[in-house]
């Protein structure tokens, strides 16, 4: 995908393999089986590339997608219609249940608006060819006066307050058709979410559902990844208390690290994210999950010091005795944290060579004093990320997580993507 004059030019080749991700997700579906198995790809599938990822996962089994903006999931319906594979299901609104949706009082039990315009082949239709297209799920929710793109996108709001839930409902009310909608109910995370009270109060008037459907109820673990916290089974059974009361349906529960506590908290269908790409959903324990990304720069210089010289910025390092230094081809400006100064490595040929001096916008310095001369030459790369140096190493090097590694990686790299959907 990127040409060979690009990778030559750049000074830092960024490697995502899509049969990786594609693995990642078939050992969660295995792993959090019956039930459905999604994927999370905010945030540009965390750094990745939302539309080659997202057609890798469909190509691969998956049908349910997340993001976390309206911006996001317009871009990702774009990049899936528009796929070879996925050309045929332009139109479709994008869920894997019967295309007829549970309508409200009031509402006439009508073909969903994908199926209105949907050819005979397509799978809105409900004649020919009847493989799935993908629904998406907004997860920041349904924007104020907006209602109105979600539907020509098909996208799917989550619900996350007693406001969002009227204005979809009074939207499904002026289409004349139910719409689908994920109602999220806090169970404890306290970001986003119908609090305690507004679930009670739906409970005693779920009226205010009329013209939603099919629905989905589901919550957000705070400490998934911490298997001896007791806040996942405290939420779980808050989760459950919650939804005793409400119309049965479908749960979503388990994130990457949620989907590794067990059945309980498997649901209807899960939303992995980070485990897809590589980063451990079971901290402390060997990573399950397949490495994706390698990010490898360009050695830029190499030179000789010796005491009393100090290095990058503020002089923050002090030269203690000779030694040989190489200059790199990235910075804080590419992703690599600033806060790692000092505390991170690269690897070259083999060896790890620790950076020294302060990180700077383009640029580190790294310490090759013990690496054989013919090993280290000016255009050899040096692995920034890889098997060796795992986003979730380079992140606590610099007191954060392979998260945020991944989602801060810049735009400057050449990126080569491995595998995937044709």
């Amino acid at each position: 995908m990127t040409s060979e004059v690009a990778l030559g030019r750049a000074g830092a080749l960024l490697t995502i393999d899509l049969d990786a991700i594609a693995g990642n997700w078939r050992r969660l579906q295995a792993l959090g089986g019956p039930a459905e198995c999604g994927a999370v790809l905010k945030a540009d599938a965390y750094g990745l590339g939302a539309a080659p990822v997202g057609r890798a996962l469909f190509a691969a089994g998956a049908r349910s997608f997340f993001v976390a903006h309206l911006e996001e999931g317009i871009a990702l319906r774009a990049a899936l219609t528009s796929s070879r594979r996925l050309s045929r299901l332009a139109g479709e609104v994008g869920r894997p249940q019967d295309d007829r949706v549970r309508a409200g009082p009031g509402l006439e039990e009508e073909p969903s608006p994908g199926a209105a315009n949907a050819s005979p082949t397509s799978p809105a239709s409900g004649r020919g060819n009847t493989e799935p297209a993908p629904r998406i799920i907004v997860l920041n929710g349904l924007l104020p006066g907006l209602a109105a793109d979600y539907t020509a996108h098909d996208l799917i709001p989550a619900l996350n307050d007693p406001g969002e839930i009227a204005a979809w409902a009074g939207h499904a009310r002026t289409l004349g058709s139910a719409l689908p909608g994920f109602v999220h109910l806090d169970s404890g995370m306290n970001r986003l979410g119908l609090m305690p009270e507004d679930q009670e109060r739906l409970a005693a008037d779920l009226s205010v559902l009329d013209g939603i459907g099919p629905i989905t109820w589901m919550t957000h673990l705070a400490c998934a990844e911490e298997t001896q916290s007791p806040m996942s089974r405290a939420q779980l059974d808050r989760f459950r208390r919650a939804v005793t009361p409400l119309p049965q349906a479908p749960v979503s529960i388990a994130n990457s690290s949620g989907i590794f506590l067990g059945s309980d908290f498997h649901g209807d269908l899960t939303r992995p994210g980070a485990a897809l790409y590589g980063i451990n959903p079971t901290p402390g324990r060997p990573n399950p999950m397949a490495d994706v990304v390698r990010l490898e720069a360009r050695i830029l210089q190499i030179r000789r010091v010796d005491t009393p010289m100090t290095v990058g910025y503020g002089a923050a390092h002090r030269v203690e005795g000779p030694a040989r230094l190489a200059t790199i081809a990235v910075g804080y400006a590419d992703g690599v944290p600033r806060a790692a100064s000092g505390r991170g490595a690269v690897r070259i040929a083999g060896f790890t060579a620790p950076i020294t001096g302060r990180i700077s916008m383009d640029l580190i310095t790294v310490d090759v004093t013990h690496i054989p001369e013919p090993l280290v030459t000016p255009g050899a790369l040096a692995e920034i990320i890889g098997p060796e140096l795992p986003p979730d190493q380079l992140g606590e090097s610099a007191g954060t997580i392979g998260y945020e590694i991944l989602t801060r990686l810049g735009r400057r790299y050449a990126r080569r993507y491995l595998g995937g959907a044709e």
